[in-house]
């Protein structure tokens, strides 16, 4: 049987593996950082009739760039923003990938601090740009002072900073990210698909927007909107930097359905939004919990928590598995991370664990 290896891939790309979490039929799933509600009665009703009304019109191209829909979510921003400061495509790691394909490529570098989002540097990999793996504190904290030494070493075309960052959930200093934008020759994207989650009083880097033409920042309908399976995130940024992305994005990237769903989506936020503060305290209920049983765990501002099993992640893994609840296994030796869901799916993993 032929393999990858038979074939003239990339030298680059050989020996790599895919990105993806185990998609296994368990009981509780708590691995992919998905919101475990379902999406509101009225908003399926609402998406239905959106989606509709564009079936009979699918022979024609949709609106190539999804106007509509970019102004929709710079009303949902605010900050001031007008469509020309948003993008929106195929999740944010399409987002980023098309930011990667305007600011870095071959014979330029990427830089992000580890542990961080796994798919940054496969993104790196796939746009032919060379990867720099920084790292964040021992306590998975960032400094301004750590971050701009690492930056001045290698002076990076573009960098990444998450926050909250995946997959500690700790959020960052705004100081740091203004720090990064006065050391950084280049790009700087703040990636906050966790936005939604943070405890209150954390700031968000769109506020530093204004007069920073080279920051960009993303986010995604995924996690707090519970709109993963429709596939839509987006960036914030100078309208220049929107202007730079269309010159490598793909023609009609985002279909006619998927504008619709989503602008249906957006205009019943509130109710998709309800979750988030149920979500959170189910996060702040397993961190309190953990921590009362002598575990280690990072603090977190997103919908998942990383803590330290106390021995071989791999075998914490397997036996929480055997016991029906899925949680994520990132590569950090000796911490696993798990989703903040319900009540119940709470209940559960606690158990499982103890």
């Amino acid at each position: 049987m032929t393999t990858i290896d038979d074939l003239p891939v990339r030298d680059d790309l050989r020996g790599r593996s895919p990105y993806g979490a185990p998609q296994l039929d368990v009981a509780v799933r708590l691995n992919t950082n998905e919101n475990s509600y379902p999406v509101p009665d009225a908003v399926v009703d609402a998406i239905g009739k959106a989606v509709h009304a564009e079936l009979r019109d699918l022979n024609r191209y949709p609106d190539r760039d999804a106007v509509a829909l970019r102004a929709d979510l710079a009303d949902y921003l605010g900050h001031g923003l007008t469509a020309a400061h948003l993008w929106a495509a195929n999740g944010s790691n399409e987002v980023q990938q098309q930011l990667l394909q305007a600011f870095a490529g071959p014979g330029r570098s990427a830089l992000g601090f580890g542990p961080s989002y796994s798919m940054h540097p496969l993104l790196a990999a796939g746009t032919g740009t060379r990867w720099i793996g920084a790292l964040r504190d021992p306590g998975f904290g960032l400094t301004p002072a750590s971050a701009v030494a690492q930056i001045s070493r290698h002076a990076p075309d573009l960098v990444f900073l998450c926050s909250p960052n995946n997959p500690t959930g700790t959020a960052l200093d705004p100081e740091v990210v203004d720090a990064v934008l006065r050391a950084a020759p280049g790009m700087v994207v703040v990636d906050e698909a966790y936005a939604e989650f943070a405890r209150a009083g954390t700031p968000s880097a769109l506020s530093l927007l204004p007069g920073h033409p080279r920051l960009v920042v993303t986010r995604t309908m995924s996690k707090a909107f519970g709109f993963a399976g429709g596939r839509l995130g987006y960036l914030a940024a100078d309208p220049a930097v929107v202007d730079a992305v269309q010159l490598v994005r793909l023609p009609y990237h985002l279909s006619a359905l998927t504008q619709a769903a989503a602008r249906a989506a957006l205009g019943r936020r509130d109710a998709l939004l309800s979750t988030v503060d149920a979500i959170k305290e189910q996060r702040d209920r397993i961190v309190t919990t953990l921590r009362a049983r002598g575990l280690r765990v990072a603090d977190s501002d997103a919908n998942f928590v990383l803590f330290e099993v106390g021995g071989d992640q791999h075998v914490a893994w397997q036996r929480l598995l055997d016991r029906g609840v899925l949680v994520r296994d990132v590569g950090l030796a000796g911490w696993l991370r798990v989703t903040a869901g319900t009540e119940s799916e709470t209940d559960a993993f606690l158990e499982a664990l103890q």
